[in-house]
């Protein structure tokens, strides 16, 4: 089975390297899925989850806050704003961000504070689904 090398690196460090069957991560015009000897690729990310197929066939996950995502044909390389794997997603404090995110949309009258908050409303709200869809897989 051919595989990909796949490097998951934020500010704080790295957080994943070694191979991959397959690698899906959210990209700025949506999801895309990286399979061994995929074309060149350099794309943002947006908030949300990174999946790794294990050449054994087990999925690890990981939580983005946004970055860079680059390819090339035999290595993928995530560069995150910030990072968590998956058992450290904690779904109470994802759902205490995202009701506060939206609590701080009521009464803004800046465009500029709008625009921030309405970002950090779409990251809370990609880190409680990927909170929520990872509960069921631990």
């Amino acid at each position: 089975m051919a595989t990909i090398h796949v490097d998951i690196v934020s500010a704080e460090g790295e957080i994943h390297s070694g191979d991959a069957a397959m690698v899906f991560a959210p990209a700025e015009m949506g999801e895309v899925g990286i399979a061994p000897r995929h074309a060149p690729l350099l794309t943002g990310l947006i908030p949300g989850e990174v999946r790794v197929q294990t050449p054994d066939g087990n999925e690890e996950n990981f939580y983005i806050t946004g970055g860079m995502l680059e390819v090339q044909p035999h290595a993928v390389t995530v560069l995150a704003d910030t990072a968590l794997r998956g058992d450290q997603l904690d779904e109470a404090a994802a759902l205490a961000a995202r009701d506060e995110a939206r609590k701080a949309l009521d009464g803004i009258a800046e465009e500029t504070d709008l625009r921030r908050a309405q970002a950090e409303l779409a990251e809370a709200e990609a880190r409680y689904r990927a909170a929520q869809k990872l509960k069921g897989k631990r």
